[in-house]
């Protein structure tokens, strides 16, 4: 007797799906309830005043992150010239995530190297304004520059060394990245 390849599957299928009706592995868990949970423990329940709420678009800056207080930022020179001393820039030094401080107020930003407009994609984690809008980044000479979704700048920063970039926001705010 021959069997082709796909009559000895489909009789094996056959078998398979027929044994599976007929297994008994769920019967006995039919009749099983689950054990009863125990109920949690329950405390002593107090009332306090909450404090008013804050305006609208008001941020709370306790809910931020601070920069250590021994944390500087060195000051640019008034004319928006490098500082002396500061490094010329490639992008492959600029690439990667840094530890950006605002103000104070910490968060991170990502730097990778895609195109993007005139320079590279940026990408700002939880940042404060106005950092929070930076949409790319570029290096010319000595300068990093973070600019917005328009192409206006955000922030000019210079290498103070090592890994670490120094500046001012376009509002004035000091800013610094390290790694």
């Amino acid at each position: 007797m021959i069997f082709s390849k796909s009559g000895l599957v489909a009789v094996s299928l056959a078998a398979l799906v027929a044994s599976g009706c007929s297994t008994s592995r769920f019967s006995s868990m039919d009749d099983q309830q689950p054990a009863p949970l125990q109920p949690a423990p329950a405390g002593q329940v107090t009332a306090n005043q909450l404090p008013p709420p804050a305006a609208p678009g008001a941020t709370d800056p306790s809910q931020f992150p601070t920069a250590p207080a021994n944390s500087q930022v060195a000051s640019l020179p008034p004319d928006g010239s490098a500082p002396a001393g500061a490094a010329d820039l490639t992008a492959a030094a600029v690439a990667g995530v840094w530890n950006a401080s605002v103000s104070g107020q910490t968060c991170k930003v990502a730097t990778p190297q895609t195109k993007f407009g005139a320079g590279f994609r940026a990408g700002p984690l939880h940042c404060p304004a106005p950092i929070d809008g930076i949409k790319s980044w570029n290096v010319a000479g000595k300068q990093l520059t973070l600019y917005d979704e328009n192409g206006g700048t955000l922030a000019r920063l210079y290498s103070s060394g090592g890994s670490k970039f120094d500046g001012q926001t376009s509002n004035g705010q000091a800013i610094s990245l390290t790694r």
